[in-house]
């Protein structure tokens, strides 16, 4: 059914894009070439070939439209009848550089980093060296004759047909859609043909029709040079330059096979832009209202809700080169079905805690922990990612391909990590679609993404997390892009996941509003370090670190004065290597004293479920002392 679909719309798009004058022409073009190529050598042959002695060099007349040439033999009949031999080399010459130019384009996201490396700089050393002379110098390794042509002019195109495709690969392999199908199990060849290829086409297909009109005239110039198509046989540049000497006084000869090639090279950039239109994604449609409707009923029980941790994880780093850490060796514990809000500026490493988690910290960071478990599974070496534990990212337009349909994109989930057979996998993806309240899930199941709304492609993504049986759901900042009533809906949907799976939540946001109503902790974080852990409840009127409650004193409320000047946080965060001795918050804070220039506080003890890391905490003296004492006790212990 969805290859059904596929061609009918990729059949319906064609059509209507022929239907446009440049279709028009294009086809109309195609055509009368085709009917020249396959029928002049039938109809033309023997008058092409025969020699008259008597009609040597003779001007246009009505038996001869284009006259004839040093051996009388007709022109007119020639040009045609070399129409096929000129367009066979020419294709040919195509396919090998099209060909090429996708291996090696594709190459460096595929191979090894050291391999890739390799063939991302060859490219780029043949790209540099200017075009003319490397075909010459092709033409003169291979030798005279139309084969060593073929191969010279198909080589010299090789080069910036790869470029381009490494260009365009470089520019996607970095979406989470990749990331995920790495994370999945997707082999090679198949990341190529589904998720890469697919979403390029569109211009490499216009860059592989213009440049065969390129070719053209590059074989017809070796030709006329006399390092191409070699007697008896003849193409259009052999022609060209049998008659140029000519030219004063028969110009209509000379210039017929040159015009044949110009007219020729027009065509394959009207074939391109027709080709391009037709397979191109169509604009996005406006967003559309999302009906409200009960949820299905899951297929699967809950998870049993336990005591213990879920996830744990002990001096967790992200380092980046030159020894810049992003996350500085935080420790966190989720409980099973536990709802846990992490919280910060921008830059204080949240996010790539959470990737961390899930095993998808971009290249060239790297994951170290102490310990780093989930379930009783060590993150490290097995990754939970599209079975137990499930990722929803901030940009779901990102998070999913958007030359693939959405039902495709769950599918291939249960097909990797269920075992599930096309057929089980395509049904279930309806299902999950069904779940998140995804009215007609079948009909949508084989749209696109950019069919969907943005609440619409949100739930989306959430039901791919939904095609294998999560026991945590890492969310980041899944609003945010979003309008307040679908911000609503999601986090709606979100809780309703949780209570009907028993899955924890890991949510990752900016919006404090947004963590005291879904989350049930919080976790504040600054400079690639936890600096507070404490109850949701006490999150807006009994915070201890400075930075928290700077982060909710910033935050405007229902009842705030509009003459109140919003507090602010003076200063920026640290970037990553720029920390060093004392507390990475104390250039900020009013509340700063020595020692906090100095010595690094740890998190400690606050109260029952309250940690802090902080020598002069909000709140009592006696409390403060407290945890600077504690805290001093635990460094020097570690």
């Amino acid at each position: 059914m969805p290859h059904h679909d596929h061609d009918s719309s990729l059949r319906h798009r064609l059509g209507r894009t022929l239907r446009t004058p440049i279709g028009v022409t294009a086809l109309t073009a195609c055509l009368l070439v085709a009917l020249v190529a396959v029928l002049g050598p039938v109809l033309l042959g023997d008058r092409a070939a025969q020699v008259d002695t008597d009609a040597i060099n003779q001007g246009s007349s009505a038996a001869h439209l284009l006259g004839t040439d040093q051996l009388g033999r007709d022109i007119a009949a020639r040009v045609v009848v070399a129409t096929r031999l000129t367009l066979r080399l020419t294709l040919t010459a195509a396919v090998i550089g099209v060909g090429g130019g996708l291996l090696l384009g594709v190459a460096p996201a595929v191979v090894g980093r050291r391999l890739g490396r390799l063939i991302t700089a060859t490219v780029g050393v043949l790209v540099a060296f200017p075009g003319l002379l490397f075909l010459l110098f092709l033409a003169t390794i291979f030798g005279v004759g139309s084969a060593g042509a073929v191969f010279a002019v198909g080589l010299a195109m090789v080069p910036p047909m790869a470029r381009l495709v490494q260009n365009l690969t470089a520019s996607i392999a970095g979406s989470d859609y990749v990331a995920a199908a790495r994370i999945l199990g997707v082999g090679r060849f198949r990341m190529v043909v589904r998720h890469l290829l697919p979403n390029i086409a569109e211009p490499s297909v216009l860059f592989a029709t213009q440049a065969t009109g390129g070719i053209l005239v590059a074989f017809s110039g070796l030709s006329f040079l006399g390092l191409g198509v070699q007697p008896p046989q003849y193409d259009w540049g052999r022609l060209l330059n049998e008659q140029l000497n000519r030219i004063f006084v028969n110009p209509a000869a000379a210039l017929a096979p040159g015009a044949a090639v110009v007219l020729t090279g027009l065509m394959f950039g009207l074939v391109g832009e027709v080709l391009a239109q037709a397979g191109g994604r169509r604009a996005p449609q406006a967003p559309e209202s999302t009906p409200q409707e009960e949820p299905a009923a899951p297929d699967e029980p809950a998870v049993e809700h336990v005591g213990g941790s879920l996830v744990r994880a002990r001096d967790l780093r992200v380092t980046f080169p030159g020894g810049r850490q992003a996350v500085r060796g935080i420790s966190l514990d989720i409980g099973a079905g536990e709802a846990v809000g992490l919280v910060g500026e921008s830059g204080s490493g949240k996010s790539l805690s959470a990737l961390a988690l899930a095993d998808l910290v971009p290249h060239p960071g790297r994951v170290s922990a102490g310990a780093l478990g989930f379930d009783g599974h060590d993150l490290r070496t097995d990754p939970r990612l599209g079975t137990e534990l499930a990722m929803v990212f901030q940009d779901p337009m990102a998070s999913l391909n958007p030359a693939l349909r959405v039902g495709r994109q769950l599918a291939e989930v249960a097909e990797v990590h269920l075992g599930a057979s096309r057929a089980e996998a395509t049904a279930r993806a309806v299902d999950r679609l069904d779940a998140v309240r995804i009215a007609t899930p079948g009909r949508r199941a084989r749209q696109r993404p950019h069919e969907y709304s943005g609440g619409m492609r949100q739930r989306a993504v959430i039901a791919m997390g939904l095609m294998g049986k999560p026991k945590l759901i890492i969310a980041d900042e899944p609003t945010t892009a979003l309008d307040v009533a679908v911000q609503r809906q999601v986090l709606e949907l979100l809780a309703e996941v949780r209570e009907e799976t028993g899955a924890a939540l890991l949510l990752i946001s900016h919006d404090l509003a947004v963590v005291a109503q879904v989350c049930e902790r919080v976790l504040v974080m600054y400079a690639g370090l936890v600096v507070e852990n404490l109850p949701v409840t006490e999150l807006l009127g009994g915070a201890a670190h400075p930075y928290t409650r700077a982060l909710v004193g910033a935050v405007p409320t229902m009842t705030t004065d509009r003459a109140t000047e919003l507090a602010t946080i003076p200063g920026r965060p640290p970037e990553p290597g720029e920390t060093g001795a004392g507390c990475p918050f104390a250039a900020r804070c009013e509340r700063a004293r020595e020692r906090c220039h100095e010595d690094t506080p740890v998190l400690a003890d606050l109260g029952p479920g309250r940690q802090v890391a902080c020598w002069y905490p909000v709140g009592t003296a006696a409390a403060g002392r407290t945890v600077a004492a504690t805290a001093h006790t635990a460094k020097a212990t570690s």
